[in-house]
């Protein structure tokens, strides 16, 4: 960068665009510089806020501006292909909110032209950058609990029923699975790879999107990951892996976590306090920086192949359920 600071863009100014912005704010090596929305009114409500600069009532005029280095796509799930592919044409440096898109060839279309123009992306998987799981990673490696035979997570809560709501209604890509069961899938995929088997059952529900799912995957050396996730149920947010020689529980709500427990025969279990600073969707945006300042074009941590990888696994699972959005 031949500036000091990476100027940020964000597409969008929902609720999620909002906690990134937090997060965003929270790093001195980060200025938040412009906003996209599809009305004045919206981008100049979010930038007042924020303190931000440009405001732009088109998303191309963002992905356009030359004042931003890097683009935070936090729109609707049925926009993230085309609104990824918009600021990468402008030769934006891109890290889209997850699903990364509906479906694997969207997501291939997108890296497709990223790799051919050289420019950094990443899918905003924030819960991979957190401490805990960082914590995770590295435990896994010193074999802390031996060999990993099993995981267990699950991502369940209640939302009032809303047909037209962004959960429920399949024009927005509605559903458990793309909204919250793709973190027990990424957090299977961090850890086992790429599944050799998948498999599992889901409730379509009177809108046509899943409410709720179970999901067993099978790996190469019989591994095994049991995952649940829903939109109309409650349920733990607790994370387990367990291993050849103890188990490691990533505490509730283990996507959003700042502590785990290991547990190991013979010995007193072992509790782990990781909070992190601000509101945690800092940790992301920073591995987006630290990889632009490397002039790497993805991150180690949060591969393209591996978010590939994993749409392709939701693709069979609604394959198996029947379960088709509209615009695909």
């Amino acid at each position: 960068m031949s500036h000091n600071k990476i100027r940020w863009g964000i597409i969008g100014t929902g609720h999620i665009a909002k906690k990134f912005a937090e997060g965003l704010l929270s790093l001195p090596e980060a200025e938040l510089v412009a906003v996209g929305s599809r009305s004045q009114a919206s981008a100049d409500d979010f930038a007042a806020w924020y303190g931000i600069p440009h405001r732009h009532a088109t998303y191309a005029g963002l992905a356009n501006d030359p004042d931003v280095d890097a683009v935070y796509v936090a729109t609707p799930h049925p926009l993230h292909k085309d609104n990824s592919l918009l600021c990468l044409k402008g030769g934006k440096a891109v890290l889209c909110e997850k699903p990364f898109a509906l479906n694997a060839a969207q997501a291939e279309e997108v890296i497709k032209l990223a790799r051919a123009k050289k420019l950094f992306l990443m899918e905003a998987m924030w819960t991979r950058f957190l401490p805990v799981h960082v914590e995770v990673r590295e435990l896994l490696a010193e074999d802390a609990i031996g060999d990993v035979r099993m995981l267990s997570a699950d991502f369940g809560f209640r939302t009032e029923w809303n047909p037209k709501g962004r959960l429920l209604n399949p024009e927005l890509g509605g559903g458990t699975l793309l909204d919250v069961g793709i973190y027990p899938l990424s957090l299977a995929s961090a850890v086992f790879g790429i599944p050799t088997r998948v498999t599992g059952l889901a409730h379509v529900g009177a809108t046509g999107v899943d409410e709720q799912v179970g999901i067993v995957l099978g790996y190469g050396q019989g591994q095994l990951a049991i995952l649940s996730a829903a939109v109309r149920t409650d349920s733990p947010q607790e994370a387990r892996l367990m291993g050849s020689e103890g188990s490691i529980r990533i505490h509730s709500p283990f996507w959003k976590s700042t502590a785990l427990t290991i547990s190991r025969a013979g010995q007193d279990d072992e509790v782990v306090d990781l909070p992190y600073s601000s509101n945690g969707y800092n940790y992301e945006a920073a591995e987006v920086m630290a990889c632009l300042r490397a002039g790497k074009l993805e991150s180690d941590i949060m591969p393209l192949d591996e978010t590939l990888a994993i749409l392709k696994t939701m693709d069979q699972l609604r394959a198996q359920w029947g379960l088709k959005y509209p615009m695909e």
